[in-house]
């Protein structure tokens, strides 16, 4: 029963973050790099900020938590930068994608590598049993599954159809985007794995993930500031700062964006927690989040309409993917 409950609890995380984009249609007159800053401040910041307080008993900091061990606070923040450079292709992505397919091909990337690598760069190549490897491969194909329906999309529909479901679709350049999205995306759970010996003794299990969550994400801010106030002087858009009219209206769909794409981190620390009695879900967990993600993101994108006008047999294909992809999230523990 623990493990169906951890397993929902992740689903559920998935569930927001593939709905984060929703809130973002609705903020006025702010440019891409204006908004996307905003966000991430409540996502990468204030709201990690609160969920690493969970893992902090009463007497202790978060800074004696990290002094304990600087090496590994380090790593923990650096690869949270490279993961800032996936984050930001990842949006891209979507630009050129769209929500569905855009998804499904970074995060799919992201998934396999992430489950991976993480382990290999920690010490733990042991972790990668073979009910794991499986469940990545499974994962994988759903992904290129996915991947098939989206090359049929693309093929199919007229350039103002593509325009219609996306406004800058381009599957060339989107592909590519998308693929470097996914491998430095990967690096956030690398860096999870730098910093999994970074908490309290004693501290509920389903918070111990949670400080080393806010040094990735801290690390990934960095990267995403430097780049959108790059893009501010770049665009001359400093002044979508100062329209006051909108900022109550925008600041509010920030905060609900930014608060439904932490949701899959907070999801996957507290899922971990009734996780821990099967060390092969512990090492899936990452992918299992991530394949879960592309599956409620194309969901979306049904909803969204960006599917529409596409043949029978394209959706017949999408929706084996997305039948793959569930299997996928359970099929380790079932091996």
């Amino acid at each position: 029963m623990e493990i169906l409950i951890g397993l929902l609890i992740i689903a559920v995380g998935a569930f927001c973050q593939s709905s984060c984009y929703v809130p973002i249609n609705k903020i006025k007159r702010w440019s891409w790099e204006s908004y996307w800053i905003v966000q991430g401040v409540f996502a990468w910041v204030v709201l990690p900020l609160i969920g690493a307080m969970l893992a902090i008993p009463q007497g202790h900091s978060l800074w004696e938590l990290f002094a304990q061990d600087p090496a590994s606070t380090g790593m923990t923040i650096f690869y949270g930068v490279l993961w800032g450079v996936g984050g930001l292709t990842f949006g891209l992505s979507m630009r050129y994608l769209g929500v569905a397919l855009g998804q499904s091909i970074a995060l799919g990337t992201c998934a396999g590598l992430g489950t991976i690598l993480a382990p290999l760069f920690t010490g733990h190549a042991a972790d990668l049993t073979t009910s794991v490897i499986i469940g990545v491969v499974v994962t994988l194909v759903g992904i290129a599954i996915i991947g098939v329906a989206g090359s049929m999309k693309a093929s199919s529909l007229s350039e103002e159809e593509k325009r219609t479901a996306v406004k800058d679709f381009n599957f060339p350049k989107g592909i590519l985007v998308a693929l470097l999205a996914g491998f430095m995306s990967a690096c956030f759970n690398i860096g999870l794995a730098k910093g999994q010996h970074l908490f309290f003794e004693g501290v509920d299990p389903m918070f111990r993930s949670l400080p080393a969550t806010l040094l990735v994400t801290l690390g990934g801010f960095a990267t995403n500031a430097i780049y959108c106030f790059y893009q501010n002087t770049r665009n001359r858009t400093w002044s979508d700062y100062a329209q006051g009219s909108v900022w109550g209206n925008n600041l509010l769909f920030c905060l609900i964006a930014g608060a439904l794409w932490y949701s899959q981190f907070f999801g996957l620390a507290l899922g971990k927690g009734f996780l821990t009695e099967s060390p092969v879900l512990m090492t899936f967990a990452f992918c299992i989040l991530m394949a879960l993600n592309v599956v409620f993101s194309n969901v979306w994108g049904i909803i969204l309409k960006e599917w529409k006008g596409c043949s029978r047999k394209t959706i017949v294909v999408l929706v084996a993917g997305i039948v793959v992809l569930i299997v996928s999230s359970f099929l380790p523990q079932l091996i």
